[in-house]
């Protein structure tokens, strides 16, 4: 059932003798790309292992189980073990993201609804922030515009696992678990602007893309259009006197970055590349998906951002995922952070349809 993985016993075998030799270490960017190959095969060998001891348990269970009957709840035992590790085996051979150890660039902006939808936007920052705080992810604003009320118009945040770009452990990483909530983001509530106790309905929308090192997009000075302009806080006006606030684009695609939040030029420049840097990442990914005729398609990713994924009702309390029917009545919970179960709904959405398609 799982010839395949006895090349990938070898590569392993292979990458430990190479790591265990101290010129190797002399190379750090080779050192770390061994490295992470090494943790990325060193589950599947594992569970391969187990899973052909498993096979070797049971028939001599079985023959002991001939001579003394009470070895036959043993044998019971073993092959629901063996089935267990023949799921997680074929689990654990599921392609990956290439893209899930990386850390990602967030970003929020007010849809419909007017300055209700830029308060739920707020909502929603607080929300991923929490979140972030519970399993130890660092935060950064790169870049917002706040409305007159104290919502955002739009916020751009760097997500990051401690350990900087990238997971210590494969599949860990901010894009793992994030990668899901790309999407419109739809409330339906009583604006705190409504004064007759009415529920509107208003959205925003979220944008998640793998943040890109430089290693993993080139860009050409020469395609680049540099525009600098005075930053401007809530209802346009003015917040400084130089023009320090810098937008970006990157000119054969027409993808545009900008940052105002720094008070220098050179750091908004800086933050406007990291967000430039992403897009054309995840701008490239997309590309290579749609190519792709045999490409697996998740039943729970989406290309089209305009798609709304879930509903915050908080007259209900509930909140409802669209792509894999998830709901729950803990909407207070989740606002504060509590996002795992919603998530976790995703990913085995997620796993169980590459699965199907394996």
């Amino acid at each position: 059932m799982f010839e395949a993985v006895e090349d990938l016993v070898g590569e392993h075998a292979d990458l430990e003798k190479k790591l265990a030799d101290p010129s190797v270490h002399s190379d750090q960017a080779n050192a770390r790309k061994l490295n992470k190959r090494y943790a990325e095969l060193t589950p599947i060998i594992g569970t391969y292992k187990a899973w052909k001891r498993s096979a070797e348990d049971i028939e001599t269970a079985k023959e002991l189980a001939a001579d003394d009957p009470d070895f036959a709840a043993e044998v019971k035992e073993l092959e629901k073990q063996r089935e267990e590790l023949t799921d997680k085996l074929r689990l654990l051979l599921v392609p990956r993201d290439p893209s899930d150890d990386k850390d990602v660039i967030l970003e929020i902006k007010a849809g419909a609804g007017g300055d209700e939808s830029a308060l739920f936007a707020g909502d929603l920052l607080r929300m991923y922030l929490r979140y972030a705080e519970r399993v130890g992810w660092k935060t950064e604003i790169i870049d917002s515009t706040e409305s007159e009320l104290g919502g955002y118009k739009d916020v751009q945040v760097a997500v990051k696992t401690k350990g900087g770009n990238g997971a210590t452990e494969p599949g860990q990483g901010v894009w793992a678990r994030l990668k899901y909530e790309g999407g419109v983001h739809r409330v339906q509530r009583v604006p705190a602007t409504e004064s007759a106790g009415r529920i509107h309905t208003s959205a925003a929308g979220v944008l998640v893309t793998p943040e890109a090192e430089e290693i993993d997009v080139e860009i050409h000075q020469n395609d680049l259009r540099i525009d600098v302009y005075r930053s401007s806080g809530p209802g346009g006006q003015s917040v400084n006197t130089t023009d320090s606030a810098v937008r970006i684009t990157h000119l054969p695609t027409g993808i545009v970055a900008s940052c105002q939040n720094e008070k220098s030029q050179l750091q908004n420049k800086e933050q406007a590349m990291r967000i430039l840097r992403s897009r054309l990442l995840a701008a490239a990914q997309e590309e290579a998906e749609s190519k792709a005729a045999d490409a697996r398609r998740s039943q729970v990713r989406t290309v089209d951002r305009s798609e709304k994924i879930r509903t915050y009702n908080f007259p209900e309390n509930r909140i409802s995922d669209h792509r894999v029917g998830f709901k729950a009545y803990n909407l207070d919970q989740v606002l504060d952070g509590d996002l795992d179960p919603m998530i976790q709904a995703c990913v085995d959405a997620d796993s169980a349809a590459k699965l199907a398609a394996a």
